[in-house]
């Protein structure tokens, strides 16, 4: 699938007249919890030739593409892409950690990732994650059957949650770390690795009924966080010239191969 994957993202190149500068996996493959039906969602950021910015119209600065063996392909120009770095997009920042990355320019990525610990904003992907988390356990786990697959996408934002408290950093991509690093062993621990080699496997998740040391958990971290966010002040304004000369001095290099194709 990597080799057709390449394929597809160089495609892209030439129907788009682009440089994918690059290219990883995100979802749940990237978190590490991926079943044998999951998704390839594949995530990008491209550059244009050097006189598609010269020019006083606004332009689509997103790729968007679904295509057969649910390959999901989805990129942001860089533009877009350093202007919601600067505001720690936490989508973004995994991305930048993702551990399946299918291409890469070194420069640009090297630079985005040096950087990111100057813009990386706290209380903006804290803000996301308890977003996610509340979200999909109103919507997924309050009654008494549920839908036991939806476990993951409320534990993983809500460890994400925990991790940048106690660090102050940007939670890792994979949920195994975040697994391994923030829960104590007891029941909790029990209840998610029996979950987590079931998901893996695999195996039949549909409605069964609700777990109730998980939803303990989950429901007292949901509300912990709702209130910790209500007198989180954080007033760090980074310098955007850094970003400026990241995208100057990609279109120099990688505009100019463009033009040359």
């Amino acid at each position: 699938m990597t080799d057709h994957i390449k394929t597809q993202l160089a495609n892209l190149e030439r129907q788009h007249d682009i440089k994918i500068l690059y290219a990883v996996e995100s979802g749940s493959r990237a978190w590490g919890f991926a079943s044998a039906n999951s998704d390839w969602d594949v995530r990008f950021i491209y550059l244009h030739r050097e006189e598609w910015y010269l020019s006083i119209d606004d332009k689509k600065d997103s790729i968007e593409i679904m295509l057969p063996n649910d390959l999901d392909l989805s990129g942001w120009e860089l533009r877009k892409a350093l202007r919601l770095f600067r505001k720690s997009n936490p989508p973004l920042l995994e991305w930048l950690n993702s551990p399946i990355v299918y291409l890469e320019e070194p420069f640009t990525i090297a630079q985005m990732r040096t950087t990111a610990v100057e813009y990386f904003n706290p209380k903006s992907c804290l803000y996301h994650y308890l977003s996610m988390a509340s979200g999909n356990f109103r919507e997924y786990l309050k009654r008494d059957l549920v839908r036991t697959k939806k476990y993951f996408y409320v534990l993983r934002p809500v460890l994400a949650c925990m991790w940048i408290e106690r660090t102050n950093t940007m939670a890792p991509t994979e949920f195994q770390k975040l697994f391994e690093a923030e829960v104590p062993e007891g029941d909790l621990e029990l209840e998610i690795e029996k979950l987590l080699a079931r998901k893996m496997s695999g195996g039949e998740m549909g409605e069964e009924p609700k777990i109730e040391v998980l939803n303990a958990f989950l429901e007292e971290k949901i509300e912990y966080y709702t209130e910790y966010l209500k007198d989180y002040n954080f007033l760090k304004q980074p310098d955007t010239e850094v970003l400026n000369l990241i995208f100057r001095t990609s279109l120099n290099e990688f505009g100019r191969i463009i033009c040359l194709k």
